[in-house]
């Protein structure tokens, strides 16, 4: 069986062991600072010993498309170039990077940010098809905000070349991977998702939409390690009967081995942004505080909007409590029906699930959330026994604030206070480190 310490092969690529930094938002931007924030951000991880950190969603287009405020946008040459700082810095510690690319479609800001449509109200949101019915009610009853665009199918060419053309210019600065945003309700789930997708033409099929972003990627970008995450759609409320089952996502994955992809990522999503993506707590303490409450109301059109929004994040939580290892059995079906490298990401907290997957469910494993508290937590995991395990108490406070634009960081005292005890034995001191550099 793999070990956590053993390398592996994506592609032609070889990453130096089998744990990475899923993608999070950093919250970084295009500023003359988001250089230096994406750096500070991602290099304590590559400096731990990380086989593959993947940068959060970069969006491909200049304008819309963001889900959250904060991303940064990789449309334009002269700034990817400046992430040359980034991957220097990565590769300095022997760690390797990817870049996720993103558009968000019907899930970008400005459907759901109240602020950001008032600034920016000529703004459109990218759509495969006319958004489904549950979606036109909200925006009806007011909780939303749709005025989408249906692409057209010249459109969703030019779209597919825009992550090209964002593959390219991150290859030139020297990232070692692409990773796509599938997931997560993104555009690319729009395409793959009946509940999304009711076109009549060739991308009525919406892996053809992942087999032309393959074929811009390789025609601009050459032979970089191209992976994706693909959803099944299982945890959707009951009420949506059309969806992407783990039978759909299996058959995805195939097809896109047949493609040319070289790693996927399965993940069981919903059709909605909801609690399914971060399982856990209820973030009390995030919407309490009164650091936020400002941006709240500004994201969220006022305080009873907002306080609608936390009441229906508290509902969630209860239907998305913490689950360990949340994906395994997804990631086993794939595994065993592909001969690619299937990567594991959500729920993942402790060395012994970490061993017990590598070589049954997956060929990698990854972690986001706990990286905000311990952004040096590869110290701690590799050559670890497999009672070690991660502080983070899946709280989901860091998380809430990042509608309002604030940095995705750790906000619990309690994990903040072992993970510094931890800081001040030493549990981060890399023991290979001089032999790496």
């Amino acid at each position: 069986m793999p070990r956590l310490e053993d390398p592996l092969n994506i592609g032609d690529f070889t990453v130096p062991n089998r744990l990475y930094r899923a993608p999070l938002l950093e919250c970084a931007g295009n500023g003359d600072d988001a250089v230096e924030t994406l750096v500070s951000d991602l290099e304590p991880t590559a400096a731990s010993g990380a086989g593959l950190v993947c940068q959060g969603a970069t969006v491909v287009r200049g304008e819309g498309g963001c889900a959250a405020p904060g991303m940064t946008r990789v449309h334009d040459p002269d700034f990817v170039a400046d992430l040359s700082e980034l991957t220097d810095a990565v590769h300095a510690h022997g760690s390797t990077i990817a870049i996720q690319l993103e558009h968000g479609g019907l899930r970008s800001m400005e459907t759901w940010h109240a602020g950001y449509r008032a600034a920016n109200p000529r703004l459109q949101q990218l759509a495969a098809s006319r958004p489904p019915w549950p979606l036109r009610l909200l925006d009806r009853i007011g909780l939303l905000s749709y005025d989408a665009y249906v692409l057209t199918t010249d459109e969703v060419y030019e779209l597919a070349a825009d992550f090209g053309r964002s593959a390219a210019y991150a290859v030139g600065a020297g990232y070692d991977a692409v990773h796509l945003a599938g997931a997560n309700m993104g555009i690319i789930q729009q395409f793959l998702s009946p509940f999304y997708n009711r076109r009549d033409d060739e991308f009525g099929d919406g892996v053809r939409f992942l087999e032309l972003v393959h074929e811009e990627i390789r025609a601009r970008a050459g032979d970089v390690p191209l992976m994706t995450k693909v959803p099944a759609e299982t945890e959707a409320p009951p009420f949506v009967r059309t969806r992407l089952t783990s039978t759909d996502a299996v058959r995805i994955c195939e097809r896109l081995e047949s493609v040319g992809f070289d790693a996927l990522v399965p993940v069981n999503a919903s059709v909605f942004w909801d609690m399914s993506i971060v399982r856990g707590e209820f973030p009390a303490r995030a919407w309490r505080d009164d650091r936020y409450q400002k941006g709240y109301a500004e994201a969220f059109g006022g305080q009873v909007r907002a306080a609608l929004v936390a009441l229906g994040n508290r509902v969630e939580s209860l239907a998305y409590d913490f689950e360990p290892v949340w994906n395994a059995d997804l990631c086993r079906a794939v595994r065993e029906c592909v001969d690619l490298p299937v990567l594991a990401e959500g729920g993942i907290r402790e060395r012994r699930e970490m061993d017990e997957m590598l070589g049954r469910d997956c060929d990698m494993v990854g972690m986001a959330r706990p990286f905000y508290a311990e952004p040096e937590l590869p110290a701690r995991l590799l050559g670890a026994s497999a009672e070690t395990r991660v502080v983070c108490e899946n709280c989901n406070n860091c998380a809430v604030p990042q509608a309002t634009g604030e940095s995705g960081v750790c906000r619990t005292p309690s994990v903040l206070q072992r993970a510094g005890e931890l800081r001040r034995e030493g549990a981060y001191e890399r023991s290979d480190r001089s032999e790496a550099e």
